[in-house]
């Protein structure tokens, strides 16, 4: 009997969980969601390795901890150790999903330091160094789609890392995402790399444009605001697959994809819903096309495996409706381009606390070992 992961899966949306902790490899859950929800990725985020090392109830890190406090290790470094020790793990888990999607899925993505996000300089180095320290073919170093992280990208590609850009919240913002990712694979090509072992995804964000677009549409109050809510985050999501479908149809990427290269993927991160009264399975079943991917918490994914209902492709068709959204919204009085800045600011922001936080918790791990 096919569940509604499976047919997501065959309607060509690549399923990736949005967390990971040592215990979930170590138990055998991971290897337990590829074979009975589907999944064939993993996201993680300072946010994510924040709440699995400094849960109260999970002393799969205590050992690695003590021996890292006994040589003085700096917590950045313990930090780095323990989550670059779970990516590769898992990365081994899923190099089988690799291997069978003929190395598009089975990926694990990690994160360069949040600090970064306005730093071109030291965002190339830590990528650099993630993918040297981690050695794994099927990682995916994630890079935030900032001003400064753009040239980061288009860097990262050039050297043959994997990329996953993350924090991309508008159509402009993406578009020089794409131009990042195909200016790399052009470096790449010149310097003779292969580019059929470069992959990358764009990280699109879906719930968090509906969280911050409603709440201004409150703000309006008429009956035609009110009458928009919940309804920008699909069509900034539909209009984003629309120009990713523009822009790799064009020239210049084709070229490229006839020497061997891969199609940046859209993926869609923030799927889980905020707002109770929406569905909760809203940004997985409404964002359904092939070749996309969807990054689920565990409660999304599980909710989606319970009772989602998979009707096809729900991007496509939904453009010129998605167009009309827009227009609307403006004329409303909502500035999407301002709705967009401030989500990018608030993810920088918010990834930073996270890491700091991550930081404070292993500094009073390690000083209590010592």
């Amino acid at each position: 009997m096919s569940t509604p992961t499976a047919d997501l899966a065959a309607a060509g949306v690549s399923i990736w969980l949005d967390d990971l902790s040592r215990t979930r490899i170590s138990s055998g859950n991971l290897a337990e969601l590829i074979e009975s929800r589907n999944v064939v990725g993993v996201t993680t985020n300072p946010t994510i390795f924040a709440n699995a090392i400094t849960n109260k109830n999970d002393t799969s890190y205590d050992a690695q901890l003590t021996e890292l406090a006994a040589s003085g290790t700096s917590a950045e470094d313990a930090v780095f150790a323990a989550t670059t020790q779970d990516v590769a793990d898992a990365l081994d888990v899923f190099r089988p999903v690799w291997e069978k999607s003929g190395h598009v899925d089975g990926r694990v993505s990690i994160e360069v330091s949040p600090d970064l996000a306005h730093d071109t300089e030291g965002t190339v180095a830590s990528a650099k160094q993630l993918w040297s320290k981690i050695d794994r073919p099927n990682l995916l170093v994630k890079i935030p789609a900032t001003k400064a992280g753009l040239p980061a990208i288009t860097e990262a590609i050039a050297s043959g890392i994997s990329v996953n850009v993350t924090l991309i919240f508008s159509l402009e913002r993406y578009a020089d995402v794409i131009d990042a990712y195909l200016t790399g694979l052009e470096r790449a090509h010149s310097a003779g790399l292969d580019l059929s072992t470069i992959h990358s995804v764009a990280s699109f964000f879906v719930s968090r444009v509906d969280t911050e677009t409603d709440k201004r549409l409150d703000a309006i109050g008429t009956d035609e605001a009110k009458a928009l809510k919940s309804k920008a985050g699909l069509a900034n999501a539909r209009l984003a697959y629309e120009l990713f479908e523009q822009r790799f149809a064009e020239k210049r990427a084709q070229d490229l994809l006839a020497a061997g290269a891969n199609v940046q993927r859209p993926l869609w991160a923030s799927t889980g819903v905020k707002d109770p009264n929406l569905p909760d399975t809203l940004y997985v079943t409404e964002l359904v096309a092939d070749g996309v991917v969807n990054t689920m918490p565990e409660k999304t994914l599980e909710a989606t495996f319970d009772h989602g209902v998979v009707e096809g492709d729900t991007i496509t068709g939904g453009y010129a409706e998605a167009h009309q959204v827009f227009d609307q919204l403006a004329a409303v009085g909502v500035d999407l381009t301002d709705v967009t800045q401030v989500l990018e600011d608030e993810g920088v922001a918010k990834f930073i606390d996270s890491w700091h936080d991550l930081l404070g918790q292993v500094t009073e791990a390690l000083e209590a070992q010592r």
